[in-house]
Parts: C-alpha cells; structure tokens; sequence
C-alpha cells in the first residue's frame, strides 16, 4: 500500500512539472525585399523592448516572454500591432517594400492580430487622408465616426477564432474609440478650421457624461478608455487650477489622488510624472504630492531618481555644461566662453514642430535684446544622419543667435544633465554659469520678458 501511495506521488509531482505554465509566444516568418537584420518587439507601454534577429535571407524566429496584451513589431520603417497570448505561435510574411499589401498572419494565435490589421485597414478607408475629417461639421463628424464604430463592430462578429470574451472587451474599445473621437473635435476643429474660438454644442459631448471613470479592467484593456479617463482628470484638474490658481500639474497630483482604483491610480499619476516632474515649477510639491499619491514602490523609486537629479539643477546651483558644440557660423562654443553675460538656451530640433512654433517669437525676443546683457544659444539635438537638415533649417530661416549642434544628440552631458525628456526646453543662466530657471518661459510667454526685468536683464 506504502509503494502505491508513494507512486501516485510521484506521478503526481512529475504531472506538476509537464504541466509548467507556458509563459512565451513563438514568432517566425520571412521577409522579402529587405536588407535589416532585426526587428523591434516591443509592448504598447515601450516597458519590454526585444531584438529579433534576422537572417541573411530575411527569416527570423524567435520566443518571447509575454503576456496577454498588445504589441508592435517593426523593422525600423514599417510596423504593426499585434495581440499575442501565451502558447501562441505566430507566422508573419511580408514584402518590406508593400508592406500594407502583403502583409500576412497565420498559425495559432493570429486571429485577433488578422482582425486589428483589417480594422486599421478599413479605418484608413473611411477616415480618408490628411486631416479633412476635422473640417466636418458636428452632425457629419458624428455620422463618420458611427459608421466607423458600427464597421469595426461588423468586422469583429466577423471574425472566426476569437474568444467571446475578447470580443466583449473590444466591443467596449470600440466604443471608447469613438468617444475618444468626439471628445477632440472642439481642439481639432477649432486648429484645423481655423475657428479659434470654436465651441461644440451643449449635447455634444452628452455621451461621455454618463461614462463610468473606475473601470479597472477596461483601463487595463483598452488605451482608448486610458485615454479618456486620464483626459477627465485633466479637465477636472484645469478647474481646480483655476480655483485655486495653482499649477496644473500640482492640481492634477491633487486630483488624481482622489482616484478610488489603485491600479488607476498609480498608472495616471505615473505617466503624469515622468516627465512633468522635469516641467514642474514646483519641484519639492509635486515629489511630496506624487509620493503621497502613488502605492506603486518601482514607480516611487524611479521618480525620486529623477527629483535627485533634478535638484542638482535648482536656481542658484552651477549649470551643467556644453563644449566644443558645433557653431552653424564656424568653430565650436563652449559654455565657459559665455561667461560674463546672462545665457537664454533654446533646446530644440528640426522635426519639433512646437519648437519651430517658437522661432517667430524668439527672433523678435532677441531683436529687443540684442544689444543687452545676454546671449542667446540654440542648441539642436537632431541625430548626426539630420545634421545637413539643420544646416539648411538655419540658414533658410535665417535664425538668429549662436546656432550650436549636440555633439551626442539626447545623449550630451548638457542634456542629461538637465534631464530633458522633451522639447522645446527653455533655461536662463546667469553671468556666473549658475541656473537662474531651469525651465524657463517660453519666447511667446510674456512671463520671459518678466523673467528678464527681474534679473535686470
């Protein structure tokens, strides 16, 4: 009896380990027509980035860590999303220079990616090219973007192969899309008709009144649903802000805290963060009001990282430095032979359209100030292969100032140093090279001129 009890243990054990949980996708296939020797596997949160080889030949294949959720695979030019689950094992051929048109998905698991890329595909159709859609009125927009909705949703009860609770969810995607759709039109149609002072109707926006804010798993699910919950915290926090006139980023910390779902939570105040924490005016309360708000210890740590680095560069504290940049009218400049004068940086590049936006109002702050205190140094972090792009931008748009080159792009101790995550960025150093603003206003803020009088500029 002894012996048949400890074989059925035995059995049982070695059942447990035949049984691991498979935690990996297998992806494989051919590419025609291309000369790359790897693609980008990545998720749709940019957190889990992989290589894959490519041969000679252009096949590739590969076994990934994943879990059930969206990712993008691109071979630098072309890219698609695809939904993959565990135990999927997934072949993708295409012709690198038809990509759109030969594109093709097959084996265990392709079905839902075969359903998003014939959904992007009649998306493209009815929402045509360029920005047009914009330019409806508001009954119109709406009709076009039910018609995509009830489309998408056709195409998806369409489709063979796909678990019913997948399709409830993306039902639910659908919609959100939709609304995602709507709630824009007032921004959109304003820019792209140029109707500055554009206002919707009252009833407009009536569906997204009723919309329930704390669906965790639609949050999870759905970026379009993300999407809008992280804009209705944003309205709620531009109120606050203008009730209490304080910052919108120290209100929106205020509001978000207030949210009832952790998992929400933690994510809005995140996303919010990372790189707001590098804009903020009000460093020291918006880290006491991130920390306070966030349940979330990788989060918590990574932003403290940032908050370390960026009080080393707090008004008063020596700027970081740039040397040896390439000047557009010959040799180089350093930051030490500014010293003696008041230093305005621009940090921009040539395919930054909000820094190009400022060029204008640059030109004409430095035409006030041209024969004062201060110099002002455009530094541009366009890659190596755009440095003729940046010669010829300078020279057709006649900029002003000391034009300077990044000698590493995003990667130069001067931008590192001063954690810049995005442009344009602005800072003020004094005559002594030590920080006066680290985020500075911008040439078409009128708190720059402010800025100056104050420093008797």
């Amino acid at each position: 009896m002894k012996k048949i009890i400890t074989l059925i243990a035995i059995l049982a054990i070695v059942s447990c380990k035949q049984e691991a949980k498979i935690d990996y996708a297998i992806l494989s296939g051919k590419i025609t027509n291309t000369k790359v020797n790897k693609l980008t596997f990545n998720n749709t949160n940019s957190n889990i980035k992989e290589i894959i080889k490519v041969t000679d030949e252009g096949e590739f294949k590969d076994t990934l860590s994943v879990t059930s959720g969206y990712y993008i695979l691109s071979d630098g030019k072309n890219k698609s999303t695809l939904y993959l689950e565990p135990g999927n094992e997934v072949t993708i051929n295409f012709d690198a220079s038809d990509f759109e048109n030969t594109l093709e998905l097959s084996g265990p698991g392709s079905e839902i990616s075969n359903y998003l890329i014939s959904k992007n595909k009649k998306f493209k159709e009815l929402i045509g090219t360029g920005t047009d859609v914009y330019l409806l009125e508001e009954t119109a927009y709406k009709t076009k973007f039910n018609e995509i909705k009830t489309v998408s949703e056709e195409l998806l009860e369409a489709s063979e192969g796909i678990s019913e609770d997948f399709k409830e969810k993306e039902k639910r995607n659908i919609y959100y899309s939709y609304l995602s759709f709507i709630s824009k039109y007032e921004l959109y149609h304003s820019h792209y008709a140029k109707k500055k002072d554009f206002k919707v109707s009252d009833e407009f926006l009536n569906e997204l009144e009723t919309l329930d804010y704390n669906n965790e798993e639609d949050f999870i699910f759905s970026k379009n649903y993300e999407n809008l919950v992280n804009t209705h915290y944003q309205k709620e926090a531009k109120k606050l802000a203008e009730k209490e006139s304080i910052p919108e980023d120290i209100a929106y910390l205020k509001v978000a805290a207030n949210i009832p779902n952790e998992t929400i939570k933690n994510k809005l105040v995140y996303v919010n963060s990372i790189y707001g924490i590098t804009y903020t005016t009000e460093l020291e309360e918006f880290y006491s009001l991130f920390m306070a708000a966030s349940t979330n210890e990788a989060n918590k740590k990574e932003i403290t990282e940032s908050y370390n680095k960026l009080k080393t560069v707090a008004k008063g504290q020596p700027s970081p430095k740039f040397e040896n940049y390439e000047n557009f009218n010959g040799g180089t400049t350093s930051l030490d032979d500014l010293k003696g004068k008041f230093v305005y940086v621009d940090v921009w590049a040539t395919w930054c359209g909000p820094c190009i936006a400022e060029i204008p109002s640059l030109k004409e702050v430095e035409a006030k100030y041209h024969n004062k205190n201060i110099e002002f140094v455009s530094i541009s972090v366009d890659a190596e292969k755009d440095y003729e792009k940046w010669k010829t931008m300078v020279e057709e748009e006649d900029l002003k100032g000391i034009q300077l080159f990044s000698d590493k792009s995003w990667k130069s101790d001067f931008v590192t140093g001063y954690l810049i995550k995005g442009i344009p960025r602005f800072i003020l150093i004094d005559p002594n090279g030590n920080i006066v603003n680290s985020n500075a206003p911008r040439p078409s803020s009128e708190k720059l001129i402010e800025l100056f009088d104050e420093n008797n500029i």
